[in-house]
């Protein structure tokens, strides 16, 4: 069930309003995607904090973000200051940071025309599980 400002997970209780409202937003994306709800309040709650504090660009942690360029949709990796890959649609520049992603261990984050988190394509999960599976 999604959430909302004013009905949200008690674990949101005690954070500012910014932060709050972006893990609310965040979690009710991974919702959409078929996150169970524990697995999307953990992860909606360290992007927020991440988000608040600046440290989405400022400190990498290796992921592939997919958004909206004047060409098009570009890829970039955190930290970097500029896209990697610029193409005509999302779904190539999906499958390109997904091969990146896939090579390396990281996940994806996928923004909308809005610039909001759309979805996230977590890619740690199945290259542990791909790795004890041989």
């Amino acid at each position: 069930m999604p959430w909302t400002e004013t009905r949200y997970p008690d674990s949101l209780k005690n954070f500012d309003l910014k932060t709050r409202n972006k893990a609310i937003e965040i979690s009710n994306a991974l919702l959409k995607e078929g996150y169970s709800e524990g697995a999307a309040i953990a992860i909606g709650t360290v992007q927020a904090k991440k988000w608040v504090e600046g440290s989405m660009n400022e400190a990498p942690n290796d992921d592939y973000h997919v958004f909206p360029h004047p060409q098009g949709w570009a890829v970039r990796r955190d930290g970097a200051s500029r896209a990697s890959s610029v193409f005509p649609t999302k779904v190539e520049a999906k499958d390109k940071a997904i091969d990146y992603a896939r090579n390396e261990g990281v996940q994806v984050v996928v923004y909308d025309r809005d610039g909001r988190v759309q979805t996230y394509v977590d890619l740690v999960d199945e290259v542990s599980h791909h790795q004890t599976e041989s």
